[in-house]
């Protein structure tokens, strides 16, 4: 294991769920890592004020309040560059972002889907998991991936899976799910801080 916690900047467009975990898991001494900064991608949301309550920095670029997705973008990354983080974490994040160079294979998500099914555009939160009960899916879970150009589109690092129960409904889904999540991105970030994850085009192994 590293010594030096890998530092983190979390990107969040909600209730800050997954950004709990994280904080839990730092504070709990299980994830050798430090939250920079969290990012929110409009005001007043529960996931800042969750930064906020644990005493980190934070910084709200509203998507709103740019028609232009390139500037947008540049906002965002500057709060990032500030911050001077190694990985870039989307908690729930809602948006494309261009991507700097430096940043690639810097950003990575968390998809409460076994990727590539029911990704894309769109699918997020309640409405994935009832597309997974729709669909009659018998097995269900999580994915955590790298972060390219495109909705839920880079390569695999890990997924976590759960059963989907016959009286299953998305909201007892997605508690489901979650429980896979909160072990999933922890355990993603520590294999890229200890340097494990080798890419290979669309393909990842541990090393």
């Amino acid at each position: 294991m590293l010594n030096t916690p890998i530092k983190l900047a979390v990107l969040v467009s909600g209730s800050g769920t997954t950004l709990q975990n994280l904080i839990d898991e730092i504070t709990a001494g299980r994830l050798n890592a430090s939250i920079k900064l969290v990012i929110g991608s409009k005001p007043d949301l529960l996931g800042v004020q969750r930064a906020i309550d644990a005493g980190i920095q934070t910084a709200v670029v509203n998507r709103k309040t740019y028609t232009d997705v390139q500037a947008f973008g540049r906002e965002v990354w500057a709060h990032v560059d500030t911050a001077n983080v190694d990985l870039a974490c989307c908690a729930g994040w809602l948006f494309l972002l261009p991507i700097p160079e430096k940043y690639r294979g810097r950003m990575i998500n968390i998809h409460p889907s076994l990727l590539p099914s029911f990704g894309g555009k769109g699918m997020y939160g309640g409405r994935v998991h009832q597309a997974v009960i729709d669909h009659g899916c018998k097995v269900s879970g999580c994915t955590v991936h790298y972060v390219d150009d495109h909705y839920d589109n880079g390569p695999i690092i890990l997924q976590q899976t759960c059963v989907v129960r016959d009286d299953d409904t998305a909201a007892t889904l997605a508690t489901r799910v979650f429980e896979q999540e909160k072990i999933a991105y922890p355990e993603a970030i520590r294999l890229l801080a200890n340097q494990r994850i080798v890419v290979d085009g669309r393909r990842t192994r541990v090393r």
